[in-house]
């Protein structure tokens, strides 16, 4: 797709025109506010990761997710959102911008999401875990990592146990 132009405001219209969450307008439009990544795509994130409907405040995890400069700022948001939210693919996609900022001070939000009901929470967790699990490898978050690879789910088994074996240097 050639690159968008516009306003960060006009690009978030844009990407909330696609009704599908993982279409591919919503994620070029996403893929071109990574590639900004400036204070206002940021505010725009946390203001949609504000908004009163389900659908924004995907929208605003999503971006939030790909804007590591600003990762102080940002988990502080999805750290609420991981304790406050119901919707499951909301905190699936929370479970995997914090995967993508790789910030450890984010491993409790994703150990009380391991255990979620949900089987996409628990995937979005054992994605999530490999990635802020810290150096050393904290040990609640080995011990969240291994009961996700006993997990009854396969693809969320097989996540945790590539997980593992990251964590302990092995190849998976």
């Amino acid at each position: 797709m050639p690159p968008l132009d516009g306003t960060v405001r006009s690009l978030v219209e844009t990407a909330l025109r696609d009704a599908d969450p993982d279409g591919p307008l919503r994620w070029h439009v996403i893929s071109e506010l990574w590639q900004r990544s400036d204070l206002e795509s940021f505010v725009e994130a946390r203001r949609l990761c504000e908004s009163g409907t389900l659908k924004e405040r995907l929208l605003g995890v999503d971006v939030m997710g790909m804007l590591r400069p600003f990762v102080d700022r940002a988990l502080p948001v999805l750290r609420r959102l991981a304790a406050g939210e119901d919707d499951p693919m909301l905190l699936y996609s929370v479970l995997i911008a914090f995967g993508h900022l790789a910030d450890p001070r984010s491993l409790p939000s994703v150990i009380d999401l391991a255990a979620h009901p949900d089987a996409r929470v628990r995937y979005g967790a054992a994605y999530a875990l490999q990635h802020v699990l810290g150096e050393p490898p904290d040990q609640a978050g080995l011990d969240a990592l291994r009961m996700l690879a006993a997990d009854g789910d396969a693809d969320v088994a097989a996540w945790a146990e590539l997980g593992l074996a990251l964590a302990s240097g092995d190849e998976p």
